[in-house]
């Protein structure tokens, strides 16, 4: 048998035994760890709740943060969305708030397009 036929597969017959069944449990965990960038989902209630947040998006990771315990028109909002801002900024990531109930804070590189599709 030449080499592109064992590279092409050839005229030949598999079996079963041919082949081995991966354990995709280990796999999907082993790309996950080694994975870049990730999207993370925060929930904030207090300006406690920024410090992951604030490591998140350090760390590279997008992050989508719901506001929704708070009126936009709140204090304590304006300084958690000037706080992530100075952080988006130190990044030279993005951040944007969708409607009055989501923040969506990105990393180094990553932009947010002000267009919808």
């Amino acid at each position: 048998m030449g080499i592109m036929s064992k590279i092409l597969g050839g005229t030949d017959q598999r079996n079963a035994e041919d082949y081995v069944e991966l354990d995709l449990d280990s796999f999907e965990t082993a790309a996950a760890d080694s994975a870049g960038p990730a999207l993370r989902i925060a929930e904030v209630a207090g300006r406690q709740d920024v410090i992951p947040i604030k490591d998140a998006v350090y760390d590279g990771d997008l992050v989508i943060a719901d506001i929704t315990r708070h009126s936009t028109k709140d204090r304590t909002v304006e300084q958690i969305i000037d706080e992530l801002r100075q952080v988006a900024e130190e990044v030279n990531g993005d951040i944007v708030q969708k409607g009055d109930d989501q923040l969506i804070i990105t990393p180094t590189g990553i932009k947010i397009s002000r267009e919808k599709l």
